[in-house]
């Protein structure tokens, strides 16, 4: 069955028992709603939250459309993971594919442009025991393993090959992308194609979580845009519910965790700084609003500097269509600022106008500023933005630096 969803729209599916059943296990996962519509027996109401894909669970495909374009979407998925190119151009596919064939066709596009060139090659250590002496021999295994035996000889040395690490991402991918259901012939060979390219690259698993990230240079610079692609696919293409027997495979972003990822890369790269010093949730030490260890707080955004934080900020992927930043976002900010000891902080929405708001906050003498960085504009409109609302993060720094900043313990 295919079920078709727009983030946060609600839509009515009939479904079987077993169809029910499958969803409601995924449903948590999903940021997804299901609820029975009054007087009906087997229809459902089914309302996504931030979580945008495709995943195939048990007989059931679901789509999960972003509000944004796809082309956007990976995009902003790259720039967030530190591929730096703000371009949509690069991308040249049908958006009326299902999800999983335009990651494999935008992966066989960027595969044949950086395979121009041939196979990239580099350097790679590796550990054997020959008949021959070749590197550097490695002592102590060789007394360990094969004390007063000549041969083999155990053995370090460095081969120039192709099996290195840009290219087993590649392969990763390819062989994740795989096991999707695609429907389109032209992507299926595209996959087939890259695989066989790669054939004498070695098939690696990258959890999602443990997907390492790759310097550029002018040697590799060829392979960012195909290497990016892979990381965002193998970030993002391992699901498994942990509920119950369900397992499922597909591609899931979180629009919320997104958002965030995108600011944060965007503000450092704007305000010239590393991710040592603008830290997100992350990367921070523990901070507290409480004394004593109490009341744990998590701010999307922090800048760090000489072991003290000049500013503090929280990244919403919501709306400020209707001009007013809701209460619990702005009790939050107040409860940042006010535990990290800062004259005020930063509230950064995903869609709304041009204005920056300000708060002048009774009593405590905190100001609260509200800005909305609208990800349906024009790339370089985002870009501009967000260098605009930098100078506000530059005033707040400057007012927190002029005061002896204290954290609460």
């Amino acid at each position: 069955m295919q079920i078709d969803l727009r983030e946060y729209v609600t839509s009515n599916y009939i479904l079987t028992s077993d169809q029910l059943d499958a969803l409601l296990r995924v449903s948590r996962a999903l940021h997804l709603t299901v609820e029975p519509v009054h007087g009906t027996k087997d229809k459902y109401s089914l309302t996504p939250g931030s979580m945008v894909g495709a995943l195939e669970i048990a007989d059931v495909s679901i789509l999960i459309k972003p509000k944004v374009e796809i082309k956007r979407l990976f995009t902003l998925a790259l720039y967030a993971m530190g591929n730096l190119e703000l371009r949509e151009d690069v991308f040249d596919f049908d958006e009326h594919e299902p999800l999983p064939d335009l990651l494999a066709l935008a992966l066989n596009q960027a595969a044949r442009n950086a395979f121009a060139l041939g196979l990239l090659r580099g350097y790679q250590t590796e550990e054997e025991a020959l008949q021959t002496v070749r590197g550097r021999i490695r002592f102590d295994e060789q007394i360990r393993r094969r004390y007063g035996i000549p041969l083999p000889i155990e053995l370090r040395f460095d081969v120039y090959t192709e099996d290195i690490l840009v290219n087993r991402l590649v392969k990763a991918s390819v062989a994740r992308l795989s096991r999707m259901k695609l429907v389109s012939t032209e992507a299926r060979r595209g996959l087939g194609w890259i695989f066989s390219i790669l054939e004498k690259v070695s098939l690696l698993e990258f959890p999602p979580k443990c997907v390492p990230e790759v310097n550029f240079d002018r040697l590799n610079e060829h392979y960012r845009h195909v290497v990016g692609l892979a990381r965002i696919i193998l970030k993002y293409s391992g699901f498994e519910s942990n509920r119950g027997y369900v397992r499922g495979s597909g591609f899931l972003i979180d629009m919320n965790k997104l958002f965030q990822e995108f600011v944060t890369q965007a503000l450092r790269e704007s305000l010239g700084v590393s991710n040592n010093i603008l830290r997100d949730d992350k990367n921070i030490d523990r901070i507290t609003l409480a004394r004593h260890g109490k009341v744990k707080i998590e701010p999307d955004l922090s800048l760090w500097e000489g072991g003290k934080p000049t500013f503090v900020g929280d990244a919403k992927y919501k709306d400020l269509t209707d001009r007013r930043a809701r209460n619990a976002d702005l009790f939050q900010l107040l409860a940042y600022a006010t535990a990290l000891d800062l004259p005020g902080g930063l509230l950064i929405y995903a869609q709304g106008g041009a204005r920056i708001y300000k708060y002048e906050v009774w009593h405590v003498d905190k100001r609260l500023v509200v800005a909305a960085l609208d990800l349906s504009k024009p790339l370089d409109q985002i870009l501009q933005r967000v260098k605009l609302i930098g100078r506000s993060i530059e005033e707040l720094r400057g007012e927190a630096q002029r005061k002896q900043p204290r954290v609460a313990i």
